[in-house]
């Protein structure tokens, strides 16, 4: 019934899809790992749900500037040209792709009214970035034989990683907890495992496509072999944080610090519309004898 969005996969690239693929590990292996890694998951999240913490007093402020409303435009064209591209394709699955959903959820923020769930997506997707710098490192471009297909797969990747970069900038209900705090990092992580082996991997089973590779290890994978998905759970569990916290950094860095590009004197502050006056948010510091978690600053 749903062959029109998985037909055009392209069988020929190798460890793409087919039975191959799909029998890289034995159904017995699969579900054992899914078994013990779903432990590994219900840890995650119960320890980092119990200690994250939103700054309990947040001005909502309306941030309503031009540049969100063009990211936000920009990112609806390529978002809506990448669903052109697979449907006329037939591979309309390929939308199921994380970094797919992490653009939706990019929109949902540039549109949403501020809220404290706004602020909590936002941190949550921080932890995400890991999809747009692979990309980057190990371009999955083969099956895209059109120029501006091609051309689309970077640009939204590109994208990806300025937008956050520019919420950050505006601040307001756009804004991280401590450097030190791990608490969110871990909870967004059990929840990137549970979106590949309870969502993903019950997608690409039955029809044989190896989405984000849940099903077979990729080629270029230096950790190929029956635990390559374990690898990945490390490695992938080290990196999420990472880049996080980097970009959390970098960001406090140039708009805080660096002169060329400071453009307010914290992250806690609101972004000011006129270029002579800062607008600090003092409803985003908590009181002191509160836990420091709804902090924004990163140094």
């Amino acid at each position: 019934m749903f062959e029109w969005a998985y037909d055009g996969v392209n069988a020929s690239i190798p460890r793409n899809s087919g039975p191959e693929c799909a029998y890289y590990l034995s159904p017995k292996r699969r579900i054992i790992e899914t078994s013990l890694v779903s432990i590994f998951i219900i840890s995650l999240l119960v320890w980092g749900y119990k200690r994250i913490r939103l700054p309990p007093r947040v001005s909502y402020v309306d941030h309503d500037r031009v540049g969100r409303r063009v990211l936000l435009i920009i990112m609806s064209l390529v978002l809506g040209m990448e669903l052109g591209f697979k449907l006329t394709s037939r591979t309309f699955v390929y939308i199921c792709n994380p970094c797919h959903i992490i653009t939706a959820v990019q929109l949902y923020l540039l549109a949403a009214e501020p809220s404290p769930t706004v602020t909590a997506i936002f941190r949550i997707h921080l932890n995400f970035m890991n999809g747009p710098v692979l990309a980057y490192l190990f371009p999955e471009i083969q099956s895209r034989n059109i120029f501006a297909d091609k051309a689309l797969y970077y640009i939204q990747h590109g994208l990806m990683v300025v937008i956050p970069y520019y919420l950050l900038r505006l601040g307001g209900v756009y804004n991280i907890e401590p450097l030190s705090d791990m608490s969110w990092c871990i909870f967004s992580y059990g929840l990137n495992l549970v979106y590949h082996f309870w969502i993903l991997q019950a997608i690409a089973w039955p029809i044989q496509v190896n989405l984000s590779h849940m099903l077979c290890a990729a080629v270029l994978d230096p950790f190929a072999g029956q635990n390559y998905r374990l690898w990945t759970i490390v490695h992938q569990g080290l990196l999420c944080p990472i880049l996080c916290k980097s970009l959390c950094y970098a960001s406090d860095f140039f708009l805080t610090r660096f002169l060329p590009t400071k453009v307010k004197p914290s992250l806690e502050c609101i972004l000011p519309k006129k270029k002579s006056k800062y607008e600090c948010n003092e409803k985003l510091r908590e009181d002191t004898n509160v836990s420091g978690n709804g902090h924004t600053r990163v140094n």
